[in-house]
């Protein structure tokens, strides 16, 4: 690990930019100075800005999590989707280039087309579905085109006690009705912000990256498995909804994107070559939803802002 790096975390408001800034609070990381920027602050689809950014902070590493994450809405609103998970992607390694700096970016799933039946390595072939999914293939392909040196990161089904999600959605839901619907057919791995996290200032505090060169790709997840109903189910078992889910096939839900069938990643790579462990996603979602609860009560002392 080099000593003193200057981070910049982009997206920084986003659930994984705030489980970051969490962690790094809290002590968590003492690799050196980080910088965490939103939108407000730098739009990574700004090239003058950017640059001007770079210059003056002398960054050493940039963590990405900026995105456009809206997945259905990306089919109407595509130059959208394409100026954050493409354009801006590429204007940040053209300056990591520039300035000698490393880049690790978060890309998705949905890179694949979810027709496969076991979890997908780095190597296999990518075939994007949806506006959403190429706009973030072709973020990574950018990378690739501007010869950076960094990783892209591939995660699933991210969840946290922050911002807009699938668990908050069903918490709420959960509240107000007696009986939901979810799909019952489409399989993957729930994965918890904070755990993603961890494992990224994790590798961070293990790397050397003035010795890291090219580009790898890796897949992060929690373990196992589950559909969304599964997930769905296992979220107001553990909150103590009474709410039932139903299970309905992709067929019967109405959505502007196909999602992949198949969406399990495998991690072996990212395991094996930085030590991880990495928990069961149940035992996450507990924990996450222990988290929620703690905040919500009327003495809560969440001061980590």
């Amino acid at each position: 690990m080099a000593d003193r790096l200057t981070v910049l975390i982009t997206g920084s408001d986003g659930q994984l930019g705030t489980e970051l800034r969490k962690l790094v609070r809290k002590g968590d990381c003492h690799v050196g100075r980080f910088l965490f920027v939103d939108i407000d602050v730098l739009d990574i689809c700004n090239r003058a800005d950017v640059h001007h950014y770079f210059k003056t902070n002398h960054i050493d590493v940039v963590v990405n999590c900026a995105a456009y994450t809206a997945v259905d809405k990306a089919e109407s609103d595509a130059d959208a989707a394409f100026a954050v998970n493409r354009d801006g992607v590429a204007i940040l390694a053209e300056c990591c280039v520039e300035e000698g700096a490393y880049m690790i970016h978060v890309s998705t799933d949905y890179v694949f087309d979810g027709r496969g039946s076991i979890p997908y390595k780095e190597s296999d072939a990518v075939n994007p579905t949806g506006v959403y999914g190429q706009s973030k293939w072709e973020g990574e392909e950018k990378m690739r085109e501007k010869g950076v040196d960094g990783m892209v990161i591939r995660t699933a089904w991210l969840y946290s006690a922050f911002g807009h999600n699938f668990v908050k959605t069903m918490l709420r839901l959960g509240a107000e009705r007696e009986q939901i619907s979810v799909v019952a057919d489409q399989h993957g791995t729930p994965t918890w912000a904070e755990d993603l996290a961890r494992a990224i200032l994790s590798i961070m505090q293990k790397c050397d990256f003035k010795t890291r060169h090219g580009l790898e790709i890796y897949h992060y997840t929690n373990e196992g498995e589950c559909t969304w109903y599964e997930f769905a189910s296992a979220i107001m078992q553990m909150a103590g909804k009474t709410c039932q889910v139903m299970p309905i096939s992709s067929d019967e839900y109405p959505a502007s994107c196909r999602r992949p069938a198949y969406s399990v990643l495998d991690k072996s790579k990212i395991k094996e070559e930085f030590g991880l462990d990495i928990p069961l996603w149940d035992d996450s979602l507990q924990k996450m939803l222990d988290e929620l609860k703690g905040m919500n009560e009327p003495n809560s002392k969440e001061s980590w802002r």
